[in-house]
């Protein structure tokens, strides 16, 4: 821990740029480590005779530690340097997927995937806390989305890179290189990435009502949850991030096996076209709902979650004919326009809970709010296996389309309330 912040206000405008690439390079193993076992299950079924539910409690078992440590880990980052959670929690994560290349039983498998969701849970606060530091409101929708853009990307080398690994070399190697690179980036990242005084971007006001806390305040460590938990705006948020990630959890799990049986795709082609349409799309799709969302708070409140709102329930349409069509083209066009309206709601996450909570409580509200939303979603691959054994993996993903357009009605609302609010 260091005792000041290594970098002043008066830092150069491009490094607060810099900052955001070299995020985006730990964010994209954050997400290709996580992404890469999916597109093994075909050969982990196999291999360890595992059932589909127990293909599912594998990959919720990730999501499920990552929930339960998301609160500390907001906490620490509105304690601790940001740089040193990053970089510390991409080793260790980075350490246990290299791990997951030994495990030789289910037991193994599922306590390996449960650190490196104890890993991972870390980052995201500690980043956008990060992010939120050294970009005002002007340009904070933007420099997040560029980060977002990683999510994508690293979902697909994940998805695509492992299934080719796994088809050609077993079902080992992915995790031995992705564990390794992850390594190496962290110890390259140690001496380029400074820590910002807190709060030094912000020009605008915090919210009505906020009240920040001083340097060194002491406090109880709950008194920051209860505080975001008693803002109405940060409850919705919440909600919505859990609808949110149920869905795109059933996505990442599952679409992979998904096209593999139903579609017939070898491994490698199921593992990559199953994230790279959708992905790619979606780094288009982040990338206008940066631009979209900072144009619209200039010139209303709310304007960001309106931006979220018009992206879900865009999506509505292509969730459904995803899970319903038995065509190959059909099946990528849905994708693609999945994955673009996704990306409107995905730019803005978290610049949209920084509009409604003070500065002080950032990491504590993106901590919350990321474990409840990968609490909600961590269910998702046990529910749908056993959806899909009653009713098909195609109508269960269909039904998903129902969950956009609940929370879509619930962002209009909101943002309808923000702006309403500001008026009087």
């Amino acid at each position: 821990m260091t005792s000041a912040p290594e970098l002043s206000r008066g830092a150069p405008g491009h490094y607060k740029w810099l900052v955001v690439a070299m995020l985006w390079f730990v964010c994209f193993f954050n997400y290709a480590d996580r992404q890469a076992i999916f597109s093994l299950f075909p050969l982990i079924k196999q291999q360890m005779g595992l059932t589909d539910v127990q293909l599912g409690i594998v990959g919720a078992s990730f999501m499920w530690m990552y929930a339960l440590f998301g609160p500390f880990a907001g906490w620490l980052s509105d304690r601790l340097p940001r740089k040193t959670l990053v970089l510390g929690a991409l080793i260790f994560w980075s350490l246990i997927t290299a791990a997951t290349a030994l495990t030789h039983s289910y037991g193994q498998m599922v306590l390996c995937r449960a650190l490196g969701g104890l890993g991972e849970a870390f980052y995201f606060p500690a980043a956008m806390s990060l992010i939120g530091d050294y970009h005002g409101a002007a340009t904070r929708s933007r420099a997040m989305s560029l980060h977002q853009s990683s999510v994508y990307a690293g979902s697909i080398a994940g998805g695509a890179l492992s299934g080719l690994f796994g088809q050609y070399y077993g079902w080992r190697s992915s995790f031995l290189v992705f564990g390794m690179a992850g390594i190496l980036m962290g110890l390259i990242l140690w001496g380029l990435l400074k820590e910002p005084v807190r709060g030094m971007a912000e020009v605008a006001l915090e919210p009505a009502g906020s009240e920040r806390i001083g340097v060194g305040k002491k406090e109880s460590g709950w008194s920051g949850v209860v505080e975001v938990l008693r803002n109405p705006m940060v409850l919705l948020l919440i909600a919505v991030f859990i609808g949110a990630n149920f869905v795109a959890v059933v996505f990442l799990t599952w679409m992979p096996t998904f096209l593999y049986q139903k579609f017939h795709m070898s491994l490698s082609m199921a593992g990559l076209n199953g994230s790279a349409y959708l992905q790619i799309a979606s780094v288009l799709g982040v990338l206008s709902g940066g631009l979209l969302a900072d144009s619209l708070a200039k010139k209303r409140s709310g304007g960001r979650l309106l931006t979220q709102a018009l992206g879900l329930l865009c999506g509505v349409p292509f969730l459904f004919l995803t899970g319903w069509t038995i065509s190959v083209p059909v099946l990528i066009f849905a994708m693609i326009g999945f994955g673009y309206f996704k990306g409107l709601y995905d730019a803005n996450i978290w610049a949209g809970l920084y509009d409604v909570v003070p500065v002080a409580r950032r990491g504590t509200a993106a901590g919350l709010m990321n474990s409840l939303g990968w609490l909600g979603g961590g269910f998702a691959p046990v529910l749908i296996a056993l959806g899909a054994s009653r009713y098909g993996m195609s109508a269960c993903i269909s039904a998903t389309a129902g969950i956009y357009l609940t929370i879509a009605v619930l962002l209009f609302v909101g943002s309808r309330r923000i702006a309403a609010r500001t008026k009087v």
